[in-house]
């Protein structure tokens, strides 16, 4: 995978963004979403970057989900005209929101609520309607209302305040993963008929549903197929796609998305001979600058991050600033040789990233993306 030139550049340990894969990511999800791009509301919690929020607004797409308020402002910054913030806000990040109102004028913010406590939060500042989403739990018992009679009425709640406006359902299905499509496709059906079933109560009770929201990566395909069948108007919101990860990796060939994201390591010591107490079989230990600080460690050691030229390699330990690993042929790595991975968890590693070194036509382009949004705050 050492294919890219110009390596040399580049001081590790580095995160590389690839400009062509990320195009190419791009343009499937807008083909996966029937050409459409309102129909898509990808999640910008995955990259964090103005640059790509603008290749998405050349693409048309013109609406993004984001978790923090630094994300929702990026997005604003950047010319973003509707930004959905999923994910419960609560304290001083109610007024942080209608901050965010005021300050950007030309964006349409929305957030969700799940509880007659959230609604009460953002009633109580009664500085005209602001668009709240109501948040379904279809399964993932993370957030959301169960969808019901107290859904309903918080539904109706929303609708009746003049202080809110009712800006339609969102539902994040994140606990189906599963490689096998028909198994998606069964769990898919379950969370679809849940969000239908509420959508026909919402209308036969309060009124209409604005808007859905629904979706993550693996069943984006499911989503954007439902969403292309329905009467009513319906977005998907798909993250790990514009970058995408080992994690997901090929266990979904309804999704076949390439790594835009990579991580630059070096070879820094050859550490004794063996890993002690193992029998070396012509295995030696070699370190990695590609410690805790540059990538994920939520994950098991073994499922942190994947080296296609070391398929083999034997995770042994990893620090802060350190990674140990056991290889064959470790003298074909010298101290100081590049060495390419593929981060098993794409998200969180991009936020231990100031920057992004940008690839293109498969050489170091000397251009670098800010992380911008790894802050929790840029201004508000």
């Amino acid at each position: 995978m050492n294919n890219i030139t110009k390596l040399e550049s580049v001081a590790s340990p580095a995160l590389l963004f690839d400009e062509d894969a990320i195009r190419r990511n791009l343009e499937l999800m807008l083909r996966i979403a029937g050409g459409d791009a309102s129909r898509l509301r990808p999640h910008i919690k995955t990259h964090k970057c103005r640059e790509i929020l603008s290749l998405q607004l050349g693409m048309g797409i013109r609406q993004v989900k984001c978790a923090t308020i630094a994300e929702a402002e990026l997005a604003a910054i950047a010319g973003v005209p509707d930004v959905l913030i999923s994910y419960p806000l609560v304290g001083p990040n109610v007024s942080r929101f209608f901050r965010l109102i005021e300050t950007y004028p030309g964006t349409n913010f929305s957030t969700l609520v799940d509880c007659e406590d959230s609604l009460s939060a953002f009633a109580a500042w009664g500085s005209g309607p602001v668009s709240l989403f109501v948040d379904l739990d279809c399964g993932m018992h993370r957030t959301g209302i169960t969808p019901g009679e107290a859904a309903l009425n918080l539904v109706r709640d929303l609708v009746t305040n003049p202080a809110l406006r009712f800006a339609g359902l969102h539902a994040y299905d994140g606990h189906i993963h599963d490689a096998s499509l028909q198994t998606r496709k069964e769990r898919f059906a379950v969370v679809i008929a849940l969000v239908e079933d509420f959508a026909t109560l919402v209308e036969a009770h309060v009124g209409p549903v604005p808007l859905i929201v629904s979706g993550g990566s693996p069943t984006f395909g499911l989503h954007a197929e439902h969403a292309a069948g329905s009467l009513r108007p319906w977005q998907c919101s798909p993250g790990t796609t514009v970058l995408w990860d080992v994690g997901y990796g090929g266990n979904y060939s309804d999704l076949p998305f390439d790594p835009a994201a990579l991580l630059l390591t070096r070879v820094v010591s050859h550490p004794g001979a063996t890993d002690p107490g193992e029998e070396s079989g012509g295995e030696k230990l070699i370190c990695l600058d590609l410690g805790h600080k540059a990538v994920a460690a939520e994950n098991p050691i073994a499922r942190r991050v994947f080296f296609p030229d070391l398929p083999e390699a034997a995770f042994v330990s990893q620090s802060e600033e350190h990674l140990v690993v056991r290889i064959k042929d470790a003298d074909k790595w010298p101290v100081g040789t590049p060495l390419l991975g593929l981060p098993i968890h794409v998200c969180p590693t991009v936020a231990l990233h100031q920057e992004a070194r940008v690839v293109t036509n498969r050489a170091i382009s000397g251009e670098s993306w800010d992380i911008a949004a790894r802050d929790r705050r840029l201004s508000i």
